[in-house]
């Protein structure tokens, strides 16, 4: 998907840089696999804030997605490709042999008309959902199982792909978007391909109002605010957060400070760590 650099002939379009939605095929979705969607804006059942800086927004549908992709042996056509409100990359509407349509993520490539198809017996083609153990090595995969049957949990945004590097007994490893290299059961299941929507990384919304319109609300600098709101507030002008090292609005260490369990039971999966981190 490449963007567009419109014209600057207002503050908000100076430095913008906007997707061209040349992909999409379909302007409204369907109406069957559509739910309504509830705002929280960042509040918990207890209406506790849990995720700060959420609210507002426009209205928006959530669309069933098909992340388990169990429809074995039945082909399917691409009737479109469509906008997701609720997720980064693009989905493609499915209608299989049987009458029975679906959401599917949307590859990069996939057009109306192909076809597509799940099960150990699927072609090694974008948008085909099989057993990891089944694809080839070097094979770019996205839309990742990380339990047998519980439906893909991993590489589902906008123009991420893992790759298949090798094979090791039940397990199978892969690398990750992020360089992490993980074991994951060999009967998971992934889709072939590179996720759609590959320069979403690049967008520049160009004003204010459109991170609003996202259900995004402001970010304010903690040393901005007073102290009793945040470690790095308070002080006489511009006087720094007064402290040896960054912190967290509780008080908690902001950089160099591990927060993963060293007793969470995927330790012991994980062969690499990401990039940038230590091992």
């Amino acid at each position: 998907m490449p963007l567009r650099i419109p014209n600057p002939r207002t503050p908000g379009t100076r430095n913008a840089a906007l997707p061209t939605f040349t992909e999409i095929t379909r302007n409204k979705p369907e109406k069957s696999l559509l739910r309504p969607l509830k705002k929280h804006a960042g509040r918990n059942n207890s209406n506790r804030i849990t995720m700060r800086r959420r609210g507002g927004g426009s209205k928006r549908h959530y669309r069933l997605i098909d992340f388990k992709r169990d429809k074995d042996g039945i082909p399917g056509t691409v009737v479109s490709v469509e906008y997701d409100p609720n997720r980064t990359a693009r989905i493609a509407l499915i209608a299989y042999a049987d009458g029975e349509k679906r959401y599917i993520l949307s590859p990069l490539g996939l057009t109306p008309g192909a076809k597509v198809e799940s099960g150990p017996n699927a072609a090694i083609s974008p948008g085909n959902c099989l057993p990891i153990r089944l694809i080839p090595t070097g094979t770019l995969v996205h839309n990742l199982e990380l339990e047998v049957g519980r439906g893909a949990k991993m590489v589902r945004s906008a123009g991420t792909a893992a790759q298949i590097l090798s094979r090791e007994d039940v397990y199978v490893l892969i690398r990750l978007p992020s360089g992490e290299i993980r074991r994951v059961p060999a009967n998971c299941r992934a889709t072939i391909g590179q996720l759609s929507n590959v320069d979403h990384k690049n967008i520049i919304w160009g004003k204010a109002g459109k991170t609003r319109h996202r259900g995004r609300r402001p970010k304010v600098r903690g040393s901005a605010m007073n102290p009793s709101d945040h470690p790095h507030g308070g002080g006489e002008g511009k006087a720094g957060i007064g402290l040896p090292g960054p912190k967290t609005p509780w008080g908690k260490p902001a950089l160099g400070y591990r927060t993963r369990n060293k007793r969470k039971p995927t330790n012991l999966v994980v062969r690499g760590r990401r990039r940038g981190r230590r091992r």
